[in-house]
């Protein structure tokens, strides 16, 4: 006797229902992600992203959570061969922003590098370097080029595809999540955790649980889910107490800061890190009518986070029971912001002067600029990330005479 057929978990009108229900969902989930799909000039995008950034007020930016600048200047320079030589390049994907006070606006949700480097290019502060066939450009900036090479230049054109506004916040960073990685990317903090774990790391997460930080430091769902209320605890801690030896990695510096400290953290370490850290919370609370917060906006950025916290506790060392005049009016102006818009990068003169004018003006005192501040500004070559290719290179050839 033939063996019986398994029947199926759900009858044949259940399965009808599911089916709708699907049908259905899909419905749904392709709304969210309805998309136009757009030419810009060159010139066009570019303008959008750089009109208003000052003030971080563009048509056109980068949202927190893709922040940093991590192409180096070979890396910029050949996407810039690219397109001089008619190269296809990836498109460019972007958002409408449906509501809060970047309404309209478009948020950049993969390629950040890209637009960054076109601006880098166009405003002559990327030096050509490092190009594999349009080798006659190399040391060229766009000036240097010919006037009918840069009008085509300008008006070449790169592919948007652009969400509708029916795209929330969670969405469009699902996507930039699946467009960099294929899935759910660990974030750093959430590798960090799983392999440099060790006493310092516990406290790490200890603080990031702190009721009035999670109060003063609004995230959304998913970022705090992500850990990045641990990833802001070590910031504040790796740049406090190192930030004049940064360089230009992100990630190198507070994984080697997390493991050093892992490493030798006594219980007296452990006490006065946990005082300077509260100290700085409850004069946040007292001292900055939004706490960290830019007014209007719902959540806090690293970058403002990271200015105001080391600067409001480099201020404190200096003078423990400051008291401040009214911060608004600096908090609030276009310098401020100029140092902590989106697009800021974490060159070391750029981090240096975003806490220098925290701390000094709460000190009452003239801003102590960084001394490379002149070049970084002037050179994108000076402030990209090292080139890591190139690193390999030198060590490769290193070790070949050693």
């Amino acid at each position: 006797m033939p063996e019986e057929i398994q029947q199926p978990l759900i009858d044949g009108a259940a399965q009808g229902d599911q089916a709708a229900l699907v049908d259905q969902q899909i419905d749904v989930l392709q709304k969210i992600t309805d998309y136009d799909i757009k030419e810009w000039p060159i010139e066009v995008l570019v303008e959008k992203f750089t009109n208003g950034k000052e003030t971080d007020e563009s048509e056109i930016f980068i949202p927190d959570y893709q922040r940093d600048m991590v192409w180096s200047a070979r890396q910029q320079s050949r996407f810039i061969e690219s397109i001089l030589i008619k190269l296809p390049v990836p498109f460019i994907f972007a958002g409408d922003v449906a509501d809060g006070p970047r309404q309209g606006c478009l948020e950049i949700i993969d390629g950040s590098q890209r637009i960054r480097t076109l601006d880098n290019f166009l405003s002559g502060r990327l030096q050509l370097e490092g190009l594999t066939r349009l080798t006659s450009a190399i040391g060229m900036r766009f000036a240097d080029l010919s006037k009918p090479r840069q009008l085509r230049f300008k008006r070449s054109s790169v592919r948007v595809i652009e969400l509708t506004e029916q795209a929330d916040e969670d969405a469009r960073r699902e996507m930039f999540d699946r467009l960099n990685s294929g899935g759910s990317k660990l974030t750093s903090m959430e590798v960090r955790r799983g392999v440099v774990d060790g006493p310092f790391m516990k406290f790490i997460t200890e603080l990031a649980n702190f009721e009035k930080f999670i109060a003063l430091v609004p995230l959304n769902d998913r970022n705090a889910k992500r850990k990045e209320y641990e990833e802001i605890v070590l910031r504040y801690f790796a740049y406090l107490n190192n930030y004049e030896k940064f360089q230009k990695s992100v990630e190198d510096f507070l994984t080697s800061y997390l493991k050093e400290k892992n490493q030798d953290f006594p219980e007296q370490a452990k006490k006065e890190m946990r005082f300077e850290f509260e100290r700085m919370l409850d004069f946040v609370e007292k001292n900055f009518p939004n706490g960290f917060k830019r007014q209007k906006y719902n959540t806090v950025p690293r970058i403002r986070f990271e200015a105001i916290a080391v600067g409001v506790s480099l201020a404190l060392r200096t003078s423990p029971g400051l008291e401040p005049a009214d911060v608004s009016p600096w908090l609030d102006s276009p310098e401020f912001i100029k140092h902590t818009r989106s697009d800021a990068s974490n060159s070391r003169p750029k981090l240096v002067n975003r806490i220098h004018f925290v701390r000094d003006n709460l000190l009452g005192q003239l801003m102590e600029e960084d001394p490379e501040t002149a070049l970084v500004e002037a050179s994108a070559n000076a402030d990209a990330p090292p080139d890591i290719e190139e690193l390999l290179e030198q060590q490769e050839q290193g070790n070949l005479f050693s």
